[in-house]
């Protein structure tokens, strides 16, 4: 993903609303735990710099939330003050509305050395179908792709809504609002492309024209722009990266999300929630696209 960005941004250089438990318009939507809730929420005065886009970047409400821009001038987006070496990161969501193909609205982290893992959220010709997708890039390994693609349960132009990721040893962990989207384990199969490096975080809002919506047949119109991405409630509890001195705690509690032993694999609860969301709004995947790959990577036959 960032380095779609990066080739873009040399193409083109709401006080908050209560966010959404997750039920959206599905009745069934599973109970599970809130992780979003057994962490402080950070501002952007303070956690974050600017990445790109200047006055298309707005704090408000004291810089707990902050509107980011794109329109025909740039896209814009900010980058965490520190690196992390594992954690958990999640931000609240609120999508531009209307007609928004081509346009990127993003959340993942990344280093120099190219290591990655992204939340993207695509639009779309029609107001309320954005696709989420989640990708990941390890050790330099750009040329395979390992992209999932998913249909959201819920309007993401409406209110806020979160979008957050675990990455530790032991796994790494999508989830919208509290459900487990994916799981990438950390095995012997993928132990040579799974992210390790210290990585900085990232929220962006960039234009996508030349891929983003059905593989680029919708470009961005700017004849409805501005494209407004409103985040919010922005958590980053992990390993803060120092050179000099290695993570350490003296005391690991079950909930911390680098070693706790509630972070190191999903509970009953969490996969009865995964398997809900892959079976119902998972549309692409991969392992399965034996057009792109014709063979497929090995973890997809581990499957």
């Amino acid at each position: 993903m960032a380095l779609k960005l990066l080739t873009s941004l040399l193409v083109i250089f709401s006080i908050s609303s209560p966010v959404s438990a997750g039920n959206g318009h599905d009745s069934a939507t599973p109970n599970v735990t809130r992780l979003t809730d057994l962490f402080g929420h950070l501002t952007f005065n303070h956690g974050f710099t600017e990445f790109f886009g200047g006055s298309n970047i707005q704090p408000i409400n004291n810089g707990s939330y902050v509107n980011l821009i794109l329109n025909k001038s740039s896209g814009s987006g900010l980058v965490s003050q520190n690196k992390y070496h594992y954690g958990f990161f999640s931000t609240a969501i609120k999508l531009p509305s209307g007609y928004t193909s081509g346009v990127v609205v993003a959340f993942y982290i990344f280093p120099h050395n190219h290591d990655e893992i992204d939340i993207e959220l695509l639009g779309h010709e029609k107001r309320k179908d954005w696709v989420l997708q989640t990708n990941m890039y390890g050790n330099g390994s750009v040329s395979t792709g390992r992209e999932e693609k998913f249909r959201l349960w819920f309007d993401p132009t409406e209110q806020y809504h979160h979008y957050s990721f675990i990455w530790n040893d032991h796994h790494t962990v999508f989830l919208v609002d509290n459900i487990p989207v994916r799981e990438i384990l950390h095995n012997d199969v993928l132990s040579s492309v799974y992210p390790s490096k210290p990585m900085s975080l990232y929220a962006t809002i960039w234009d996508g024209s030349e891929w983003a919506t059905h593989g680029g047949k919708y470009p961005v119109n700017y004849k409805f722009a501005p494209f407004v991405a409103s985040f919010g409630e922005m958590e980053m509890n992990g390993c803060i990266f120092n050179p000099k001195s290695q993570c350490s705690k003296g005391s690991v509690s079950s909930m911390d999300p680098v070693d706790g032993e509630e972070f190191a694999k999903l509970s009953e609860q969490q996969k009865m929630g995964m398997d809900w969301a892959r079976k119902k709004l998972m549309f692409y995947s991969y392992c399965k696209d034996t057009s792109r790959y014709k063979v497929l990577p090995p973890e997809c036959k581990a499957k």
